[in-house]
Parts: C-alpha cells; sequence; structure tokens
C-alpha cells in the first residue's frame, strides 16, 4: 500500500507531524471513514470543507455560486494550511479538490500520512447520486472527467492508497489505520 515517489513501495520518510489525512474524489468516504478514524484513535476530526465553511459562512455551494471556484480555492488552500498547522494531532478530511494545489499538498505530507481512499468512479456515483448539490457534479461523466485530472495530484499528495470499493465505513477506517501502522509508528 505505501510507494515511494516513483511508484515503487517504499517505507514513508519520517513525518514532521502527526496528523492523519484522508484525500480522495467526493464520495470516497473522506469525511464518515475520517470520523470513524478520529473516534478510534480518539482525536479531534476536522473537514477542511467545513474549516472553509465556518470562515465565510456560506456552504460551498454558496461559495461557488457566489464567488466561483477560484475563490473557493482560495479558502481552501488556506484551509489546509491552518488545519495542517494545528499542533494537536487530527484526523483531517480535504475537499475532493484540497490536493490540485502544490503547496497544499507539501502542507498535507508534511504534516502527517496522507491517504487517498479510493472507488471506482461508477461506486462514487452511487455514493453521491449525479445532479447532486456538489457544486462540481452535475452529470456523470463529471465525475469521470475530475478523477482523470486529478489522478495526478492524488498520486502526488499520497503516502498511502485504501480502496474504498465494497467494503464498510469500519473495513475500510481498519484498512486505513492498518496500512499507516505498517509504515509510521506515530498512529500507535
Amino acid at each position: 500500500m505505501s510507494r515511494a515517489d516513483d511508484g515503487s513501495p517504499a517505507a514513508l520518510a519520517p513525518t514532521t507531524g502527526p496528523h492523519l489525512v484522508l484525500v480522495g474524489l467526493m464520495g470516497a468516504g473522506k469525511t464518515t471513514v475520517g470520523e470513524r478514524c478520529a473516534a478510534i484513535l480518539d482525536r479531534p476530526f476536522v473537514d477542511t470543507d467545513v474549516v472553509v465553511e465556518a470562515t465565510v459562512h456560506l456552504s460551498v455551494t454558496e461559495i461557488f455560486e457566489q464567488f466561483g471556484e477560484t475563490r473557493f480555492r482560495e479558502l481552501e488552500r488556506q484551509a489546509v494550511a491552518d488545519v495542517a498547522a494545528s499542533p494537536a494531532p487530527l484526523v483531517i478530511a480535504c475537499g475532493g479538490g484540497a490536493v490540485l494545489d502544490a503547496g497544499s499538498r507539501r502542507a498535507l505530507r508534511d504534516a502527517g500520512v496522507v491517504v487517498w481512499l479510493q472507488a471506482p468512479t461508477a461506486v462514487l456515483e452511487t455514493r453521491v447520486g449525479v445532479g447532486s448539490t456538489r457544486p462540481l457534479l452535475r452529470a456523470a461523466a463529471t465525475l469521470e472527467r475530475l478523477a482523470a485530472q486529478r489522478e495526478a495530484a492524488y498520486e502526488a499528495a499520497a503516502h498511502l492508497t485504501v480502496d474504498t470499493a465494497d467494503r464498510s465505513i469500519d473495513d475500510v477506517a481498519d484498512a486505513v489505520l492498518a496500512a499507516v501502522r505498517e509504515v509510521d509508528t506515530w498512529i500507535g
């Protein structure tokens, strides 16, 4: 499950922070799995989308509608920097596009272990619903396009990958924690 930057299996380099960070497309399970991992680890859970919403007192959809994606990404970049800098060990769920920013990818990798939650787009579509209230998901083809566009960014951000398809929340949380424990002892 672990891999070096060239894609080969490798142990993680030591991280400067104690966070467990979950990344992936919408519907991959970042929030639900993150909440479960946080409960198991007895540490706070933070969702960067919630941090953005709290900052401007608007939902992600409202931010996209009123200010556009560029402004949302600026707010998201700041939210990622803020939570990554937390001295308290956190479980962090990042918005699906947070890894598009190179600075955010570096901050997350330096802050702890980044796990890419993956599932086929057909599974993700079922979980989130095509035409949902998510600003970037209006049709099935959109999710497929986002997956293709973001794959390299997820690979660059992640220390580990975990498949979430056909698995319960508890199974995925256990797989995430087991994978992290294999490569980094700080998670306990």
